[in-house]
């Protein structure tokens, strides 16, 4: 098993009322599987499936990015303002 930091952003931190969780995973599991346990956890996320963008390690990837020990992942929904 592997244990990744989850950042919260947004309604993710709404949602959980905390500004990160740490987790666990079996490894080589795809970063996609963050968010797809926190729309398990918290079905009304499902909205935001396919809006919600990958950062591990303050870069943005891919879905299927392999998760390593110890990485930050943040769940970036799309946002406004100025």
């Amino acid at each position: 098993m592997i244990q990744v930091k989850v950042k919260l952003f947004a309604v993710y931190q709404e949602v959980y009322q905390q500004p990160e969780l740490h987790w666990e995973f079996p490894e080589n599991t795809p970063v996609k599987a963050v968010l797809e346990r926190a729309i398990a956890e918290n079905p009304h996320l499902l909205s935001w499936r396919d809006l919600t963008r990958f950062g591990v390690n303050l870069q943005f990837v891919p879905p299927d990015t392999p998760l390593q020990d110890g990485d930050e992942v943040v769940l970036i929904p799309p946002v406004s303002g100025g």
